[in-house]
């Protein structure tokens, strides 16, 4: 479920950047490939994810047999990173289109946030298929965990810095819409402190993390 959540909001976030491209870059070749290639991954991550729900085992570092690690370590990380790839890539569009609706602030927002999205991603989620694993210190069985999270209240937890770094794409666009609602120049330089903040804080989390520290202590 909060696979597919995310999801929503990541394919929302892109259909309203692409509706302000220009014409001829929302239809062209670069936008078509990144739109396909996001969608293919989309659909086999989360066929794979519901599948093995639906089997009542784990989708992520799943070992158990060949076939569940082939498909952990080749497929859903391929899926993975061409996700966070195409992110960076509209970033990048959305930087180079000078005739898109996008008002100064605005598009540094995207472009910082969509690229951010990919590097502080590909640090976090990156550590966690290294180390094959979401907590760092023993979660015990029945221990408290954050209310629909699911993150951990007594260790470690590397997903909160997972989720700041792929949603830093919806944060600063937000942040620029409230900054800079009639067009001001001056804005861009508040997202840019804001986008340098923004990956502060993330990066103070999966340092947190590391430590052996919970967000938030419940036990």
């Amino acid at each position: 479920m909060k696979f597919a959540l995310s999801f929503v909001v990541l394919f929302a976030t892109i259909a309203l950047v692409e509706q302000r491209l220009s014409g001829p870059v929302r239809q062209g070749k670069v936008m078509l490939i990144v739109t396909w290639v996001m969608a293919a991954a989309f659909l086999a991550e989360m066929a794979y994810i519901m599948y093995q729900a639906g089997r009542a085992e784990g989708s992520h570092f799943n070992f158990a047999t060949p076939f569940t690690e082939m498909m952990y370590t080749t497929v859903m990380a391929a899926g993975a990173v061409a996700l966070v790839v195409c992110i960076a890539v509209i970033g990048w569009i959305v930087k180079r289109d000078s005739d898109a609706d996008l008002r100064p602030a605005l598009r540094e927002a995207i472009w910082l946030g969509f690229l951010l999205c990919f590097v502080l991603t590909m640090i976090v989620a990156g550590y966690m298929s290294f180390i094959a694993e979401r907590h760092v210190g023993i979660h015990p069985a029945g221990a408290p965990t954050i209310l629909f999270t699911g993150w951990s209240g007594v260790v470690g937890d590397l997903r909160p810095a997972h989720f700041a770094s792929l949603h830093i794409m919806q944060v600063l666009p937000v942040l620029a819409l409230w900054l800079d609602p009639r067009g001001d120049a001056q804005a861009v330089r508040s997202v840019r402190i804001g986008a340098i903040g923004y990956s502060a804080v993330t990066l103070a989390l999966f340092v947190q993390a590391m430590m052996g520290l919970p967000l938030i202590r419940l036990g």
